[in-house]
């Protein structure tokens, strides 16, 4: 039998109860040539063993890998992956869905690229019956259909760090550090290796919740690893190989722009810091924009740059004050 062109790697955290029907939407695809391998650990995250056992015995694309330890999210993907027989990985968490032609569109783009590192494709959201396009929607219509080099679309460091919303070329899947956030450093590195990139313009996942957190996999582990990992991508900018193509400059732009809009996210969204860590995590960003901050830039426009403005300044009274006036004039 030869081998499946995707791997979907599928840890089994399943907060929500959500697995069955991702597994479901997975085996549902008009495109039969992939696998699923779902990693099983003793986790109280993940369901109980007979719900995976029984898709196991249904469809022999179907694996489960077992675990005989509680890893952090991250860890579980890499474990994953070291079994994946395709010529690519998608990794999914549970709380995704997608239509039932989605697989196919991959596999026909791939058909019309060829070989590539990366395969980048657009995403949905849905929230209490409402579904709102993905933030990298734009920057994917713009990109076109050639294949390209991380240097020529220096904008795709802007986007979101997510990786789901990709294909990657089994044997160059990145390293996922513990802790919360360990997409960011994984999809930067796997930006800057690759040399063939492609985009497929059109929403492939529908992901069915707006923040949720997995298991860390590591003590310690708090929201205040965002920084630690945009260190490390601004890091492997600078320790770029002397023979390998200077970065553009632009490229760091964009990577500097998608870190304030990440920290400041997390600032406002309800329930990620609590009242006393608040005043830390905003001086740390601030720390982190001077820091980093590109020669030149130029802060976006309207209520966002009021914001980027606040955080340069590290005026985190005042950023507070204009949130709850905000918030008194609803």
């Amino acid at each position: 039998m030869a081998p499946p062109l995707i791997t979907v790697v599928l840890p089994a955290y399943d907060e929500q109860e959500q697995l069955k029907e991702c597994l479901d939407s997975l085996l549902g695809q008009s495109f039969r040539e992939f696998e699923i391998i779902v990693v099983q650990t003793p986790s109280p995250h993940c369901p109980e063993e007979r719900l995976v056992e029984a898709y196991e015995l249904r469809d022999a694309r179907v694996r489960v890998l077992r675990l005989d330890a509680e890893p952090g999210i991250g860890r579980a993907r890499m474990a994953g992956a070291t079994h994946a027989r395709g010529d690519y990985l998608l990794f999914l968490d549970a709380d995704h869905l997608l239509p039932a032609d989605a697989l196919e569109a991959m596999a026909a783009r791939l058909a019309e690229t060829g070989e590539v590192d990366l395969l980048l494709f657009g995403h949905n959201r849905e929230y209490r019956g409402k579904v709102w396009q993905g933030n990298a929607a734009e920057l994917l219509a713009t990109v076109g259909p050639e294949v390209f080099g991380p240097d020529e679309h220096p904008e795709l460091f802007g986007a979101p760090p997510l990786i789901w919303d990709r294909l990657l070329r089994t044997g160059t899947a990145p390293v996922f550090p513990d802790g919360f956030y360990e997409e960011v450093p994984a999809v930067h590195r796997s930006l800057l290796a690759a040399s063939r990139i492609a985009v497929l313009d059109r929403e492939c996942v529908t992901i069915r919740r707006r923040h949720t957190l997995h298991p860390a996999g590591s003590e310690g582990a708090s929201h205040f690893d965002l920084f630690d990992r945009y260190e490390g991508s601004f890091e492997l900018l600078d320790a770029r190989p002397a023979e390998a193509p200077p970065v553009h400059p632009e490229l760091r732009t964009h990577l500097f722009t998608r870190m304030v809009r990440h920290y400041l996210f997390v600032f406002d969204l309800p329930g990620c810091l609590t009242r006393a860590e608040r005043p830390q995590f905003f001086q740390r960003a601030a720390e982190h924009y001077k820091r980093f901050l590109p020669e030149g830039y130029k802060r976006p426009d309207g209520r966002e740059g009021i914001k980027f403005s606040l955080l340069a300044s590290n005026s985190y009274a005042t950023f507070e004050v204009a949130k709850f006036s905000r918030l008194a004039r609803r």
